[in-house]
Order: structure tokens, then sequence, then C-alpha cells
């Protein structure tokens, strides 16, 4: 088996055993682990959608309107609730991407009333050409690991997930 060094959080939970030996730190190996894990892909994805002109806000609201289908458009609150961000910030984000001709926000079909955003050709174009860079990139990282581990880890992030989402 191989022999794995130590890296920093395990040198932190040192010092948390020597300072409060009273407490197990022990969660913090994975949690802290995971926790800088999100941060470093994190800052591996970003510069994908910079390159395309895109925050990584901007990215998911382009990228949920596109996974919807013709004629490629949900509501504001869909939007929000498949991105998990408030309304507000929903909002902020489409007035940016309607700025920029990569969506536009009008009356659903049959329904005056009722709003809905749709990607435009211009911002079909463009998610389409980020995503297939993104995910170029995601296979890049996650071949970081071997195929085991991959194939290992999956299925429990995907219970601990369903368990945090309740």
């Amino acid at each position: 088996m191989e022999e794995i060094a130590n890296d920093r959080v395990d040198e932190i939970q040192s010092e948390w055993r020597r300072e409060r030996p009273d407490l197990d730190v022990s969660p913090q190996g994975l949690i802290g682990r995971l926790h800088r894990v999100a941060a470093a892909l994190t800052g591996e994805l970003v510069p994908v959608y910079t390159r395309h002109g895109l925050s990584e806000g901007e990215f998911d609201v382009l990228a949920t309107l596109r996974r919807a289908g013709a004629p490629y458009e949900r509501a504001p609150g869909e939007l929000a609730a498949h991105t998990m961000v408030t309304t507000g910030a929903m909002t902020k984000r489409i007035d940016r991407l309607v700025e920029a001709g990569l969506v536009l926000r009008e009356s659903g079909a049959g329904d005056g009333r009722r709003r809905v955003v749709s990607l435009t050709e211009r911002g079909r174009d463009v998610i389409d050409a980020a995503f297939e860079e993104h995910m170029a990139n995601e296979h890049r990282l996650a071949a970081l690991l071997g195929a085991e581990d991959r194939a290992a880890l999956e299925p429990v992030l995907r219970r601990w997930l369903r368990a945090l989402d309740g």
C-alpha cells in the first residue's frame, strides 16, 4: 500500500490535538480536505469560464438554460432553484447576461404575466463552446485520480450529499 505524505490538514490537526487534546478533531481530516479540494477545483474551473467572458454564476445560468432543451428557457425562479442562489442574486446575473446579449427576458408563451429567460443564439454559441472546454478541463482534473479512486469516491459523495440535502 502506498504511503501518503502528511499534508497541511495533518499539520492543522496535529496542532489542535496538541492544544485541545480533549477534542476529537478527526472530522477535520475529511471536511478540511474536501473544503481545500473544492477551493482548488474552483480555481481550476473559473479560468475556463473567464476565457469565454463569463463568471462562474453566469456559466451556471447559461448551462441551466442550455440543459433545458429547446426553446432553452426557464422562469427566473426555476433558474434560481437550479443554481441554488437567491432570486435577488439571480436577477443580477440575468441583468448582466441580458446586457451581454446572451439571454432575453420575455413573456412566457400563452401567459403574458409569466416571465421567462431564454438563450439568444449568441448565448447558445457561447455556452456550447464554454461547456465543451469545461468538460475537457473536468476530464483533466478527474484524471488526477486513478479510475479506481474515481469509482470509489463518486458513490460515497453521492450518499453524503443525499444525506446533507435531507
